[in-house]
């Protein structure tokens, strides 16, 4: 029976689960946005504009902000918000291992030094235990990263941060709807980077945007992210008339076009609705892989609003006798596209050269990262496709299973 069950998926010659491709992070994309962003190009002006401006008052207003920059991506706000604050060669800045390259590469980029501390195994963001014995004389800032949409904890770290007179940025990539307690995401610590990726829940298809509620900053983080300049094209070329700028720093080339705003304006009315997908997408998942002792599920907390970003589950290597990239590229096989999030950034060859990291150094980051894999999960799924992920999933896991002679 072993040897049936392991023959009968796709990866050694059986037939797939699924007849069609199931593209991972497929966006849902309206009429509505299709709609303005054709209007935007009747209208002749594509670039930064008024439709920028209305996306940056909407999301400020959604977040609950006095400032809300729109940007080309959300690494772009990261950069920015380090760099509005000062943050350079000397400083350190604390984040976590597990997270995207961008959130440890614009540490590096402002001339800093990123500083990981581990993360809970439960959860998988940054423990602030752990941050705490991270801090130092040169320590500056502290980069959370809400990890697939969860909210960190954050009252112990905004405590951290202001005993020691720290900075908190938050990476709110993956986190537009979330809420910790009954504070809203990205209204918490003093700076926040939003990302409108292809694969977010608000897609924009490159873009992000920056929150504060200092305006010194957010003065700042304007005058950098177009060129140093002291006025932004709209403001030169609009029909107000053209003004005179002035260069006033060597900035960068920064900002969101029109073009995005198009599509952001609208995926951000119907963000609230799509969070209601999600979640009935979430159980469904969590009520298939119930009975399933190879896979452990996100967990669930009772004091936050998690954003529905990701749905990632542990898969339990030792019981399975099978690693995590086994699983994938059978995954792949029955048709189903799946990702990672995330490899541990330590165990990256950059940070293991420039910083001497190794594996060993970060253990809950390790285990989460050896383990971890994420299925396809958006408003655009439907039942049946949310059905044909959980059903090649289970499939390949009994194949494995049986393949190592486990127990199911």
């Amino acid at each position: 029976m072993a040897s049936k069950a392991a023959a009968a998926l796709a990866i050694n010659g059986g037939a797939p689960h699924r007849e069609k491709f199931l593209v991972f992070g497929a966006p849902l994309i309206g009429e509505e946005e299709i709609r303005e962003v054709e209007a935007t190009l009747r209208s002749g002006w594509i670039g930064t504009g008024p439709r920028t401006q209305q996306f940056e008052k909407d999301f400020r207003k959604y977040i609950g902000v006095k400032h809300a920059l729109g940007l080309n991506s959300c690494t772009a706000g990261l950069f920015l918000a380090l760099n509005a604050l000062g943050i350079g060669p000397g400083d350190e800045v604390i984040t976590t291992p597990l997270t995207f390259a961008a959130t440890a590469n614009v540490i590096v980029h402002n001339g800093a030094t990123p500083v990981f501390a581990d993360v809970d195994r439960r959860t998988g963001n940054i423990d602030p235990a752990q941050i705490k014995k991270k801090i130092t004389k040169n320590t500056k800032a502290i980069l959370p990263v809400h990890l697939c949409g969860r909210p960190c904890d954050m009252d112990p770290i905004m405590d951290l941060a202001e005993k020691h007179g720290l900075f908190v940025i938050e990476d709110a990539a993956h986190a537009i709807e979330a809420r910790y307690k009954d504070k809203k995401i990205g209204a918490i610590g003093h700076i926040s980077a939003f990302s409108f990726y292809a694969t977010k829940n608000l897609v924009t298809g490159e873009g992000g945007m920056v929150c504060t509620s200092n305006r010194k900053w957010d003065d700042a983080m304007r005058v950098m992210s177009l060129h140093g300049l002291s006025k932004s094209a709209w403001s030169r070329y609009s029909e107000k008339g053209f003004k005179f700028y002035d260069t006033q720093l060597p900035g960068f080339k920064y900002n969101m076009m029109d073009l995005q705003a198009a599509m952001g304006i609208h995926q951000l009315r119907r963000i609230e609705d799509n969070l209601k997908i999600r979640d009935a997408h979430w159980a469904r998942y969590n009520a298939a892989f119930k009975g399933c002792e190879f896979l452990i599920r996100p967990p669930e907390q009772k004091h936050i609003r998690h954003a529905r970003h990701l749905y990632t589950p542990l898969l339990d290597i030792d019981k399975l006798g099978a690693t995590r990239d086994q699983f994938l590229a059978a995954l792949q096989k029955e048709n189903i596209g799946a990702g990672i999030h995330f490899i541990a950034l330590h165990l990256h060859s950059y940070y293991k050269k420039r910083f001497g990291l190794k594996r060993g150094d970060f253990p809950n980051a390790e285990y989460i990262s050896d383990r971890t894999f994420s299925i396809p999960f958006s408003a655009r799924l439907t039942s049946a496709d949310a059905d044909d992920v959980t059903g090649a999933a289970l499939k390949v896991i009994r194949g494995l299973a049986s393949r190592s002679k486990a127990s199911w």
